[in-house]
């Protein structure tokens, strides 16, 4: 894959500040931030733009501001910034270097894209209420991911709005290993019908968990993820998930920072932009058994 020259130290004098965006990154293993940055590469690639990178450790206060002071010394045209659960240090940023974010409307007061998470975990969860499952279970992600609390708000929301109870949700993070360790949890427990893991990466552990328990899916249990990852529809059984185009998120960020570069005198601190995720259903789902 073809990417845009990546600048890691000072720019010379003579290269202009006007072709180089910084970008700000964290954990780019992961589907979801990898395939951000792909777009922000493309994007800016087509633009005619290098790109210069830091990448987050910690997405504290201190962090988030001595990533983008390293950028701005750079003199980069603007800033993206991928890394959603960045939510402070944005402060001491020049007003002369426009800088975009990958998170919610309120992520700093900067102008953000984001995938509608609320939505997503809904339609999720209704396409297995709609399945006759009495309820369903949620695997969550970690406590400091904006999208964590989001898909808990649209599972909740589902679950409410059919009357269904609602169980507590369990705790994990982003990796295969902690939706096996919920796997394990909800194998033992009677009546889980139907489980809606916060990643796709979650749901694999899952998966695993009920394999190992002699728990059959779909036929005991369904499971959908959330991502869409590349691996979901290669899966046994080929996983349901909610896609979400993060490629677009990438594009869109650069888009809107152009915008700002091209008319740098009209204000546009406010913009916003939603990506609409998308229901996948694949064999990992069915009716619910009769009882």
């Amino acid at each position: 894959m073809d990417r845009p020259t990546r600048r890691k130290g000072p720019l010379r004098a003579h290269q202009s500040h006007r072709r180089v965006i910084g970008v700000v990154t964290a954990d780019a293993t992961m589907h979801g931030p990898a395939a951000t940055l792909h777009g922000v590469e493309s994007a800016a690639r087509a633009a005619g733009y290098a790109l210069a990178y830091q990448e987050l450790q910690h997405a504290d206060r201190s962090s988030v501001a001595a990533a983008l002071a390293a950028l701005v010394s750079e003199s980069v045209a603007g800033i993206v910034v991928t890394a959603s659960q960045a939510k402070a240090g944005f402060g001491d940023l020049p007003a002369a270097v426009p800088c975009v974010k990958v998170g919610p409307a309120e992520s700093g007061g900067l102008p953000s894209v984001w995938i509608d998470q609320v939505v997503g975990a809904r339609l999720a969860t209704q396409h297995l209420l709609g399945l006759g499952h009495r309820t369903v279970w949620h695997v969550a992600g970690p406590e400091s991911a904006p999208e964590t609390h989001s898909r808990i708000d649209g599972w909740r929301t589902a679950l409410d709005q059919a009357g269904a109870p609602v169980p507590a949700p369990i705790p994990g993070h982003w990796g295969a290993e902690a939706g096996y360790r919920a796997g394990v949890e909800l194998a033992r427990r009677d009546g889980v019908t139907a489980v809606f893991a916060a990643n796709d990466q979650m749901a694999i552990g899952v998966l695993r968990a009920f394999h190992e328990h002699g728990i059959s899916v779909p036929g005991d249990v369904s499971v959908s993820g959330f991502d869409d990852i590349p691996e979901a529809a290669y899966l046994n059984p080929p996983l349901t998930t909610i896609r979400q185009d993060f490629d677009e998120v990438g594009r869109a960020c650069v888009a809107m920072l152009l915008r700002h570069l091209r008319r740098p005198a009209v204000p546009d601190r406010d913009a916003f932009m939603m990506v609409k995720p998308a229901l996948i259903v694949r064999r990992s789902t069915r009716s619910a058994r009769s009882t």
